[in-house]
């Protein structure tokens, strides 16, 4: 019986052991994509405690917690930090086989050298010493990141963002790179007409400039488009249900765009014509600058209104949603490969039942220019665990080139997330081999193990080439 958690987790055979050990263990991370907050790197903070570094924002444990029947006062609540992460605690031996199991151990060892599990009688113990360790330099959070073997961090932003603390990131010398991605979500949103005129306004003042038209409002965007790539910005990404791909003409959404600014009702039409249009230009600008483009799909978001009111989103009230995705995402994608617009894009899906949808719709836009240029990404939120990983493995196996994926992300909002690399790692390993001892593969490890390397770290770098931004 093997102990928990040592160094052979997750590898099946001494193939498999001598891939990731010799091959994968060491490489740098390159996280393309998550959400970790920009001005805690700027000025590099530490965390009062291990509470506010690891709990606080972490919908996946409150979604735990909250199963396990504990009270909202000790998530997002007025509870002190240790009475919070008593009851995180609390619920940790019952998340046996889900991969919070996982992740909470790995985290504990590979960040604080901690190998007992934590359970209430650890507790007390573990939080003391964790945030005795997170008050030192070596815990500050551009420590963390390095302690982790990060070579590039790019996060998520708002157009609207100054992108200050990524000017002084970068002014500061710091060794890693930490650069912007352009999310232009809420600029599309036209489900709450008084919502986006509240961002619109934003836009004027952000660009000092009025948008009383849709002509100026493409302007200030496209202003805003050309200010991150001066930032260093080589990446946008899109959180969508599924895509937009309806047909207007542009007198139709310059049309619809008065509507807006008016404050007029919009037609479900109007709704989706006006996203259908501002997402093409928004990838017509990509391919321009010839960056990567990320479309996550799939999430149905906010369904409990009453925690939505009260805790507001982003606080573990979302799910799979069940959208018709293929006929839209073809058409979408047509079209701009049609105008030769069409640049390097990255699909990210959250039902598995359209795992082999997404991975054929990815093949049928590699047009041979670039190795991989249309990928199906990694196992995303709900997906990014053991099982989740494998089907989306084995799927891009079956359905296209495992060996041109670009690998994994964290898409996390805590500095704590990068072991995910690992696990992903670890399972990716297991996989070759097990197929190699099975007979399935052949036994040149030398090969396989470059296919390895590849899919964990040179993939990525070779595509995103983040090398260029200086």
């Amino acid at each position: 019986m093997k102990s928990f958690l040592n160094e052979d987790f997750l590898l099946e055979t001494e193939t498999a052991k001598r891939l990731y050990h010799e091959y994968a263990a060491a490489l740098p991370i390159i996280d393309y994509h998550c959400h970790l907050p920009p001005d805690q790197i700027a000025d590099d903070i530490n965390f009062d405690n291990l509470t506010k570094v690891w709990l606080l924002g972490d919908h996946y444990k409150w979604r735990a917690m909250r199963a396990n029947g504990i009270g909202e006062a000790y998530i997002t609540g007025n509870k002190t930090d240790f009475e919070k992460f008593e009851k995180w605690a609390a619920t940790v031996p019952y998340t046996l086989r889900n991969p919070l199991y996982h992740w909470t151990h790995l985290e504990l060892q590979r960040y604080f050298n901690i190998h007992e599990l934590l359970s209430p009688a650890t507790a007390r113990k573990i939080f003391d010493e964790c945030s005795e360790k997170l008050q030192s330099p070596e815990y500050s959070v551009r420590n963390l990141i390095k302690k982790m073997n990060v070579e590039v961090v790019c996060t998520t932003d708002d157009p609207a963002d100054d992108l200050a603390h990524h000017h002084k990131i970068k002014k500061d010398g710091y060794g890693v790179k930490v650069l912007p991605a352009f999310r232009p979500d809420k600029a599309m949103e036209a489900d709450n007409t008084k919502s986006l005129n509240i961002y619109i306004n934003r836009l004027e003042e952000v660009a000092g400039l009025k948008i009383n038209s849709f002509d100026m409002y493409l302007d200030v965007l496209k202003r805003r488009h050309n200010f991150f790539a001066a930032s260093g910005c080589s990446i946008s990404d899109h959180g969508l249900e599924h895509l937009y791909a309806e047909s207007c003409t542009e007198s139709e959404i310059k049309a619809i765009f008065t509507k807006i600014r008016t404050e007029q009702v919009l037609f479900s039409e109007d709704v989706m014509k006006f996203k259908s249009a501002m997402l093409y230009y928004f990838s017509v600008w990509d391919h321009e600058k010839d960056w990567v483009q990320q479309f996550h799909l799939g999430a149905l978001r906010n369904n409990n209104t009453r925690a939505l009111k009260e805790a507001g989103p982003d606080t573990g009230y979302d799910s799979i949603g069940d959208f018709q995705q293929g006929r839209a995402l073809s058409k979408f994608l047509n079209k701009l490969q049609a105008e030769n617009k069409l640049t390097k894009t990255i699909l990210y899906n959250l039902n598995p039942s359209d795992n082999e949808m997404m991975a054929t719709m990815a093949g049928n836009f590699n047009n041979g220019s670039i190795a991989g240029k249309m990928q199906f990404g990694s196992a995303w939120w709900f997906l990014d665990q053991k099982d989740g990983m494998t089907k989306q493995l084995n799927t891009i196996s079956n359905m296209g080139l495992l060996s041109r994926m670009v690998g994994m992300l964290t898409d996390s909002r805590s500095f704590m997330s990068f072991p995910r690399h690992e696990y992903f790692r670890r399972i990716l390993c297991n996989l070759f081999g097990n197929d190699i001892e099975n007979g399935e593969l052949p036994n040149d490890i030398t090969w396989t193990g470059k296919i390895i390397q590849d899919i964990c770290y040179y993939n990525a770098k070779r595509y995103f080439d983040f090398d260029k931004i200086k």
